[in-house]
């Protein structure tokens, strides 16, 4: 018997990778379609058998992994879970959300984080004007409704979990507390990506907070620091109409993007956003326009994706 010692060749990897490949080189590639991949029930969610299986997740007769919902495709390391569309915010520590006060209680709020119940933001969480850092006394349980009131829409970070479910908040940081100066938007939370920060500032000159709870603020683009203004103040500051139309802009494009379930993060809105410069903003949430944005919006992550991997 004769044996014949080949050069090496190396391996051309591809969106389908083997069962028995590399899983180093299986997780770089599929990362990518892992993070921004919405996909329904039965469909195909990866090849290879390294992966194991999450909520909303099966396998085949192949060892094929499938999924079992209509979700977006959630991967930590080698889970692999789906995390359903239509469903009510399921929340982390760490988490940033936007929340509506619905009630104002002794010494805490309750919010509406689009959760199964509403979260407690309690008065010892809270910043007090200034900044100033002191235990809270019965003076400041007497005004309560001088920091938040009904109605208010706040920023905040999720702390911890109480045993019924439900979530504490808090506004320590002096970035976070009460909105102003913007409009509201709401997405399936599923849709809103994790990402390092959740505050942008967007070319066209607006200002973004992206709630892992699928609530959205886009805002009026300012210089002035927190401590410049009263951060619990209910006056806001005069927008002029280049600011209102690009805030209505962006909001629309957002709605365009929710509305044929494509992940929402900055980049993916600023492509909308350039996208619907071709149409009047009144036109915006027409149905076929929503469609010409989406399809351009994904054209280009497909090319930008295609570009990262050469």
């Amino acid at each position: 018997m004769t044996f014949q010692f080949l050069s090496p060749k190396p391996h051309s990897y591809t969106d389908k990778v083997d069962a028995d490949g590399d899983i180093d080189m299986l997780l770089k590639t599929e990362r990518e379609n892992f993070e921004t991949k919405v996909v329904t029930p039965g469909e195909l969610v990866t090849h290879a058998t390294q992966y194991m299986g999450g909520h909303g997740t099966y396998t085949n007769e192949t060892n094929e992994r499938l999924s079992s919902v209509a979700g977006v495709v959630d991967r930590v390391n080698k889970l692999i879970s789906i995390r359903p569309l239509h469903t009510r915010y399921t929340g982390e520590i760490g988490d940033l959300v936007i929340g509506r006060i619905t009630e104002v209680s002794q010494r805490r709020w309750k919010v509406d984080i689009n959760s199964r119940q509403d979260a407690v933001l309690l008065l010892s969480a809270i910043n007090l004007p200034g900044g100033v850092q002191r235990r809270k006394t019965e003076a400041d349980e007497l005004q309560m409704r001088k920091f938040f009131s009904e109605g208010d829409l706040l920023v905040a970070e999720v702390q911890g979990t109480f045993q019924d479910g439900s979530f504490s908040l808090h506004t320590r940081i002096l970035k976070y507390g009460k909105l102003r100066n913007g409009s509201f938007v709401i997405v399936p939370p599923a849709l809103v990506q994790r990402c390092k920060t959740h505050f942008h500032t967007l070319p066209c000159g607006v200002n973004l907070t992206l709630g892992l709870n699928g609530y959205i603020w886009v805002s009026k683009h300012t210089t002035q620091t927190v401590e410049e203004f009263a951060i619990y103040s209910n006056e806001n500051e005069e927008i002029d109409q280049e600011n209102r139309e690009a805030i209505a802009r962006v909001c629309n494009s957002i709605s365009a993007l929710s509305r044929h379930f494509m992940c929402i993060n900055d980049k993916t809105i600023v492509l909308a956003y350039e996208a619907s410069l071709n149409f009047p903003v009144k036109d915006l949430l027409k149905l076929d326009v929503m469609v010409i944005i989406t399809n351009e919006v994904n054209e280009k992550m497909t090319s930008l994706k295609a570009g990262m991997r050469r």
